[in-house]
């Protein structure tokens, strides 16, 4: 169904993509250090799941009529800004310790949480709607047909490798931040950490443009 060579290529690419640290990567380092090293991998669960969203939505033909109507770019652009800027605001205000107030941030709960909050703000992210419209046809071969397919299966592989490798970053963040909290002073750091990491991508997300 895909050319071997471009799916070789695509491997490439789609690893180095992974590896190199961007807004999702500093979203799942925030929420792992605030929540705890199952939080940080349910965040990586919740980018991934949103990232086959986008996917699908490419393979549909949706994200072509995204970019044919500008005005859902801004939509979206502000929406998660102003979606980011929430998050920023209650790590700011937060005040306490792990296992004590927010001790349900390891309760169910508090995975659903995270996980929705690394969907939530992949999904209303439109630059990565933008991407998958420029980086998945680049693999495509439409004389092998099934060029839905194709997306699919491509968009699948980059979500599963996201997922191992920002699952990993988020487990690791979690398990250092629970070895620093410890400490009250170091816990109200590191929410301000969290807080700032927050309000700096909802900067980074209404400020850039579309291009």
């Amino acid at each position: 169904m895909v050319d071997t060579s471009l799916y070789l290529a695509f491997l490439v690419a789609a690893f180095a993509l992974c590896v190199t640290p961007g807004p999702d990567m500093m979203f799942i380092v925030a929420v792992g250090g605030r929540g705890g090293p199952a939080a940080g991998v349910m965040a990586a669960a919740g980018v991934a799941s949103a990232m086959f969203v986008h996917t699908v939505a490419a393979a549909l033909g949706l994200s072509a009529l995204f970019t044919a109507l500008p005005v859902l770019y801004y939509v979206l652009r502000w929406l998660g800004a102003a979606y980011l800027l929430y998050l920023a605001v209650k790590a700011f205000r937060d005040r306490s310790v792990i296992g004590e107030e927010d001790g349900d941030a390891r309760t169910g709960s508090g995975m659903r949480r995270a996980f929705w909050q690394g969907a939530v703000t992949n999904l209303l992210n439109p630059k990565v709607i933008l991407f998958n419209v420029a980086f998945l046809p680049q693999f495509v071969d439409p004389s092998l047909g099934h060029v839905s397919g194709q997306f699919l299966l491509l968009g699948a592989t980059l979500v599963v490798m996201g997922f191992l490798w920002d699952g990993a970053v988020g487990l690791l963040s979690g398990r250092l931040s629970l070895v620093l909290r410890r400490s009250r002073r170091v816990a109200r750091a590191l929410n301000v950490f969290t807080g700032t990491v927050f309000a700096g991508l909802a900067v980074r997300l209404a400020v850039t443009s579309p291009k």
